[in-house]
């Protein structure tokens, strides 16, 4: 293997080689889109490293401003992660992407036994839009489903902040609160977010991680301790789902590793796709 770095005219080729794996290369694609390939130090910049055959890309990883490492690699995981690492020269934060490429690029770093602040291994779903099964509940207007409103935004910051704890175990600090809040206000900012509203009373929230012209990915699905089991967060998503279908969107992808919560998005046709991890190592 002799791997290359990537400069801004090998987009092109990265592009085609993420689609071809694009239920679990989200992250990638949507970064390398919105900040191209070259490394500034800029957020969503990242070296990116990839392996070649033929002048076609069979693996790829990025090492991203915040040090979180993705990867893409199906070939070639071991030697690629070390080379980009060595290529950033800087230290690794975390790693994402299909489960067992992390388990390798992770022994391969030397990370096994490092400390972790999460250590996810979660269920890759995925939905062709034109099977989503949409909620009698939304459809009949029971449940209204629309975009969050400016004085809605203290109560859905206090959700999303929420939501890290209780699925990405983060710590309530005064820096994560603000990092939650700008993360939620960009969600807002680009129309990428939605609740849903049952007599006058918020209820849900969902929202899109990443977007691409052809597929989404949900994150930040979020419903009250107090108010889950009624069918909300269901509606909220399928809200969200209609909204990207009109878009032009082909495709919808999530992370899960919690029993209910697949139940919710297996009512809606999504369907179990592959498995994925995101590590995230103590500071």
């Amino acid at each position: 293997m002799d791997p290359r770095l990537l400069t801004p005219l090998d987009e092109p080729v990265l592009d085609r080689f993420l689609a071809s794996h694009r239920d679990s290369s989200m992250f990638l694609r949507a970064n390398a889109r919105r900040a191209g390939l070259a490394y500034r130090g800029q957020p969503f910049q990242a070296i990116y490293v990839a392996a070649f055959e033929d002048d076609k890309i069979i693996g790829v990883a990025a090492h991203c401003w915040n040090g979180l490492l993705l990867v893409q690699a199906p070939e070639q995981t071991a030697g690629l992660t070390r080379a980009c690492v060595e290529w950033s020269g800087r230290s690794v934060t975390g790693l994402s992407g299909p489960l067992d490429q992390v388990r390798l690029a992770r022994s391969a770093l030397g990370l096994a036994g490092a400390q972790a602040a999460r250590e996810g291994d979660e269920w890759l779903y995925a939905l062709d839009l034109t099977e989503l099964v949409v909620p009698a509940a939304l459809s009949s207007g029971t449940i209204v489903c629309r975009a969050p409103r400016h004085e809605e935004r203290d109560v859905l910051c206090q959700w999303r902040l929420a939501y890290d704890i209780e699925t990405l175990g983060a710590i309530d600090s005064v820096e994560h609160r603000r990092r939650s809040a700008d993360f939620l206000d960009t969600q807002i900012a680009n129309g990428d977010a939605w609740v849903a509203v049952d007599a006058g009373t918020l209820v849900s929230l969902s929202a899109f991680n990443a977007t691409l012209p052809d597929i989404v990915q949900l994150g930040g699905i979020y419903t009250p301790p107090d108010l889950r089991g009624r069918g909300y967060a269901k509606a909220a998503v399928a809200a969200s789902l209609l909204a990207a279908r009109d878009r032009g969107a082909s495709r919808a992808v999530l992370f899960t590793s919690n029993p209910s919560a697949a139940r919710t998005y297996e009512a809606l046709e999504l369907r179990r796709a592959g498995d994925y991890s995101l590590v995230l190592f103590k500071e």
